[in-house]
C-alpha cells in the first residue's frame, strides 16, 4: 500500500503556487471548494490564510520533488 504524501500541484490544478491544489488531491476533494473555503477562511480571519498559504507554499514540496520522474 502506498502511501499518501502532501505536495504542491503542477499543471492542471495549479492556479498560483499550488498549494490548493495539492490539498484537493490529498483530501480527495475537488480544488475549487478547498480555494473557495481557503478564501473564506482568509478574510474571515483577517488575512491570516494569507500568511498560511505563505508558509504552506515555502514548507511544501512539489509533486516533483515528492514523486520523482513524475
Amino acid at each position: 500500500m502506498d502511501k499518501k504524501r502532501l505536495y504542491r500541484t503542477e499543471g492542471n490544478y495549479r492556479r498560483f503556487l499550488g498549494v490548493c491544489g495539492g490539498l484537493a488531491e490529498y483530501f480527495d476533494v475537488d480544488p475549487t471548494v478547498v480555494r473557495l473555503v481557503w478564501a473564506i477562511g482568509t478574510l474571515l480571519s483577517f488575512s491570516l490564510g494569507f500568511w498560511a498559504y505563505l508558509i504552506c507554499a515555502v514548507v511544501i514540496p512539489n509533486k516533483s520533488n515528492v514523486y520523482p520522474g513524475y
